[in-house]
């Protein structure tokens, strides 16, 4: 990564409530003008880590730095960023147009400042009829997009979201994520967002820190993360997967009940025990029967608009339901029965491979 674009910079990072560690010797780099998402399970840390980027937690250990100043211990007012909270935050005393003031008048602004400002965020965000009413007369999405503004409004370089959906319905948070991609390409703000919905981190990041227990377990563009996932953690926490237990037979080939999935450079020794993910829509339906293919039962079928999503009992998961994916091209193909016998085979491009834990 090149120094010069480097914009945030966290070194060995430790942060502890009492025994319980919340981070673990994080370091990461964040580039100007980018937008990343911290992504993982509740509890993982990655509100933590967020928090202590603003100053609101004071890490244990490590350094802070951004635009190649070493920000670990300036108290949150000195540090240079706008934040958007989950709740919003919103004075609900305050009008619109004094919530998106409130920080400038701190700064002690002009009054016509202010006013010009003001009306060009409002104009921004496409609420300026909506200067003189209050939060409470606003709908959820109006509301995220006021608390934006006023992120915004004293022209920070670094945007920090935490959980700034999570509080809409899936349709308008659909409807928000692109409006929220589009308003950080206006912008070109170093942006980082705390989100626990994959689909919201792979659709709006550039890249995504993948978090749990305290750590980063990988790091990457959305497509490195979900077609390349590094442990069987983030292969099963982004997008859906299915756990298969195989022996390496060869250098390039995985026996699996009985049969032989050609992998090439899995990297692992002949005889070793490993686990192979596979995701629903890299599994093939056929009419052959042969050494390649696999047997499986269909237990339940589900119709999810563009694909079906089929669960099959097959002896290659033993105690548990393989899923597999089929697109729906053209008419609606519901051929599939439940308690039909059919044949799959599993592309090894949509297979990943790692060492058995057990």
């Amino acid at each position: 990564m090149d120094i010069q674009s480097q914009y945030l910079i966290i070194e060995n990072l430790n942060k502890n409530f009492g025994s319980f560690q919340a981070l673990a010797n994080i370091s990461i780099e964040i580039n100007e003008g980018e937008f990343v998402c911290f992504l993982g399970p509740s509890g993982c840390g990655k509100t933590t880590l967020l928090r202590c980027i603003a100053g609101l937690e004071v890490q244990t250990s490590g350094s802070i730095i951004q635009n190649r100043e070493l920000i670990s211990d300036l108290p949150t007012s000195q540090r240079d960023f706008g934040i958007v909270f989950q709740s919003y935050a919103l004075f609900p005393n305050l009008s619109c147009f004094e919530n998106i003031a409130y920080g400038l008048q701190s700064l002690r602004w002009a009054r016509k400042d202010i006013n010009q400002r003001v009306e060009e965020l409002l104009s921004l965000i496409g609420l300026s009829e909506h200067t003189a009413k209050y939060p409470s007369q606003l709908s959820g999405g109006e509301q995220q997009r006021i608390a934006l503004a006023r992120a915004i409004a004293t022209s920070p370089n670094l945007l920090l979201l935490d959980e700034p959906l999570s509080a809409l319905d899936a349709k308008v948070r659909v409807h928000l994520r692109q409006e929220l991609k589009n308003f950080h390409r206006r912008l070109g703000l170093t942006t980082i967002m705390v989100t626990h919905d994959q689909e919201e981190a792979l659709s709006i990041a550039d890249r995504i820190f993948v978090m749990d227990g305290g750590r980063v377990m990988q790091s990457g563009t959305p497509e490195e993360i979900y077609l390349n996932p590094k442990n069987p953690f983030v292969a099963n926490f982004i997008g859906m997967t299915n756990f298969i237990d195989g022996k390496v037979s060869s250098s390039d080939s995985i026996k699996i009940s009985e049969k032989h999935i050609t992998i090439d450079g899995h990297g692992f020794q002949k005889g070793e025990k490993v686990r192979l993910a596979a995701r629903p829509e890299g599994i093939q339906f056929t009419t052959k029967k042969n050494k390649k293919t696999f047997q499986g039962k269909v237990k339940d079928i589900e119709f999810l608009g563009s694909f079906l999503r089929i669960y099959l009992e097959t002896p290659i998961i033993p105690n548990r339901l393989m899923i597999a994916d089929k697109p729906m091209f053209g008419n609606a193909d519901t051929s599939f029965e439940i308690g039909d016998s059919v044949n799959f085979t599993m592309s090894s491009d949509f297979l990943n491979v790692y060492k058995c834990d057990h």
